[in-house]
This record gives structure tokens, sequence and C-alpha cells, in this order.
């Protein structure tokens, strides 16, 4: 397998998140990469700091695992780079690789595809409340976690940007799609309804922009376990006697809390005020995720010029 040299500013990168982490006491270094490194000399460069390599090339993991590096796979490379941080952090978690109160150092390409030149200081404990990989893994047991983070992230995107410059809320109801449709009744005009299955799934690109779309109108969108949209412009109508919820969350987050807990469905909220997305199950909310540009801690660091050229 051939590897990617280390050019001068990705090595000043690396040491530059060395020192980064100890100025932080940061649990390990998260690296999003597109190019199979030697990951194994990155190793060496950072000592005994911990490496993990998130990434969606199958060559890139492949030469992950052949160095013995903890690797975070990613599904899409199509996504943005927060978007791709915030599966990568989830799926850490997931894993058991980081724990909700860490603090990591992110490594990526923000700004040219081909070329590692930013560093991030995330502080997981903002980003992630009352979440632990126990959590996660009781999710999934009843909405498969390939869907569900779908859906997450789909609902991150909405959050952080809106629709055409407007911050915009919406809800999305995942799994048992039958025990929630007769607690719902239709808001709008349903503009899912009468297409097949293969034109429906949450996976599909052009649905995923559909939903952007839609979301600026009110009601929620039902998804089953598979993926697929089920309806769109529901107005929730489960009982919410018996919930308790932290002050200041409006309707759009009591009838998510009340549907996930009449049907065990997953509920999904985003907030229009604040772009806050919180996963709503058995009534209470097991996980928030704030919009990673608040989300993300930047903080000054001293280092040496790179050296020019890559």
């Amino acid at each position: 397998m051939q590897r990617k040299a280390l050019s001068p500013t990705v090595a000043e990168l690396l040491a530059a998140a060395r020192r980064v982490v100890m100025q932080t006491d940061a649990t390990a270094i998260v690296m999003l990469a597109e190019f199979p490194y030697d990951f194994e000399e990155i190793r060496k460069k950072l000592k005994r700091v911990r490496l993990l390599v998130a990434s969606s090339k199958p060559d890139v993991q492949r030469a992950a695992t052949a160095d013995d590096i903890a690797l975070v796979p990613l599904l899409s490379a199509s996504e943005t780079r927060q978007v791709q941080l915030s599966q990568a952090l989830l799926e850490a978690i997931a894993d058991d690789l980081l724990q909700p109160g860490d603090t990591i150092v992110a490594l990526y390409s923000g700004y040219e595809r081909d070329r590692i030149d930013s560093i991030s200081v995330i502080n997981l404990a903002d980003h992630l409340t009352r979440l632990t990989s126990r959590d996660l893994q009781r999710l999934e047991t009843k909405v498969p976690l390939e869907t569900l983070r779908s859906v997450v992230d789909l609902a991150v995107e909405i959050g952080r940007e809106g629709r055409e410059g407007k911050p915009v809320g919406t809800m999305f109801v995942v799994g048992n799609h039958r025990k929630v449709l007769p607690l719902s009744h239709e808001a709008v005009h349903d503009n899912f309804r009468g297409y097949p299955q293969r034109e429906r799934q949450i996976r599909s690109p052009r649905v995923r922009e559909s939903i952007k779309e839609i979301a600026q109108l009110d009601g929620a969108f039902i998804i089953s376990a598979e993926g697929i949209v089920q309806s769109a412009g529901r107005i929730l109508n489960a009982p919410a006697s018996g919930l308790s919820l932290t002050k200041g969350l409006g309707a759009r987050h009591w009838a998510a809390a009340a549907i996930s807990k009449n049907t065990g469905a997953i509920a999904i909220a985003v907030s229009e005020s604040t772009g806050t997305v919180r996963i709503f199950r058995d009534g209470t909310v097991v996980l928030r995720i704030e919009p990673m540009d608040r989300a993300m801690a930047w903080y000054d660091i001293e280092t040496e010029p790179p050296t020019p050229g890559d």
C-alpha cells in the first residue's frame, strides 16, 4: 500500500497538536484523514499522545488498521468537515474510544480537501450531555445505529445551517412508525405520500435536500427504523402527562418527549432559536448536540511558523 509522505506543514501541525494536548490536558488527537499516511510514524512523533484516525476512505482505513491505530469509520466523504467531525465524535463514544467528558484536539482539512491545515480543541462536555456509550448502544436496540446517525446528522445540519439564511426548527420521530402515526395528524400536505420506498430513503441526498426544504413548515417527519420517510408535516397528539423537562423548552420538545414516552420511538428535536439538537428516549433527553461552530473551543497557540511547501 502506497503511503502519503508527511509534508513539513503537516509535521509542524502534528507537533503543534501535541503541544496543545499538553496545554489542555486533552485525551487524544482525532485526525480526519483523506490519505493513507504512515500512521505509525505519526504515532512516534506524537510520543505518548493517543491518536484516533477518522475517515470514510477504504485505503485510509486499511492503513490505520495495519498500523494498529484506533479507527473511527465515517459514513460519507461528501459531508462538511463539521458534520464529519460531529459524526466521528459520536462514533468514537459509541465504540468506547472516547468518553463524554473528554477534551480532544482535532486535526483536519479545513480549507482544502488535499491537505491538513486546521487544529481545533473540542470539549465534549460542552458538545454532549448525559450521553454514555451504554446509552447509545441501548438506542441501537430500538433503532439501527446507521439510521439514527443518518437522521441525527441531518438534524445537526438543519440546526446549524437553517435554510436560506433563516433559522429552522423541526422534529424527527424514528422507529415504531405504526404506533406513531395514529398519535399524529396531518398539518400540511404530505410531500412524501405516494412515492416508492426507494425514493423515500433518508440516506438519499435528494431526500435529505427535500427534508431541509420541507422543514421550514410545521410538523414532524415520521421515519421507520429502516430509514424510510413514512410521512412529513405531522402534528403529534401523544399525551404529555407525567413528563418533566428543563425549564425553557417549548412545545416542540414537549411533543418530542411525549411521543417517545408513549410509543418507544426515538424523537429528535431541532431548536429554532439555538440550533441545538436534542434526542429523546422514553420521555427524557439522552443526548444534546450544540451547533458545531458554537461547540468548538478555539485557543491561541504559540508555535513556530511551518516550513513553506506541501
